[in-house]
């Protein structure tokens, strides 16, 4: 079950998304390893694509935060399809959570549309612990 004080955070993220081009928002919530919750949301800008996404900046804010681990993560958006994350974020989730991380992706309310692992989202994936030596 996800907890309801990320998907608020990401709820209130995606009402302070700037996607004057797509009109497409999308608000993202992390709670890292001492249980603190970290929201971003997608920018973008003229240079379209070239903007950011909500969960790059849930992931930004963590590390700012000195977060250095995801325990569970939301996704916020609205429309008919799920609005799962992108390629990229889910190489970026992966590089701070394992293949048992919750995402949980959300309708613009908040409702729980499904929840995926990453490693479902993400399978055989490439992380920190290839560059190990």
């Amino acid at each position: 079950m996800a907890d309801g004080s990320l998907i608020a955070a990401a709820v209130a993220a995606r009402g302070k998304a700037y996607a004057p081009y797509s009109r497409f928002l999308v608000g993202a919530a992390v709670k890292d390893e001492a249980g603190a919750v970290h929201s971003g949301c997608n920018v973008e800008n003229a240079a379209y694509p070239q903007g950011t996404c909500a969960e790059a900046g849930a992931i930004a804010a963590m590390v700012l935060a000195g977060g250095r681990r995801i325990m569970e993560a939301v996704v916020v958006g609205a429309g008919e399809g799920l609005v799962t994350p992108c390629g990229g974020c889910r190489q970026k989730l992966r590089e701070f959570g394992s293949a048992d991380l919750a995402i949980h992706v959300c309708d613009e309310t908040g409702r729980v549309r499904k929840s995926f692992t990453l490693g479902e989202l993400l399978p055989a994936s490439f992380g920190p612990e290839n560059l190990s030596s």
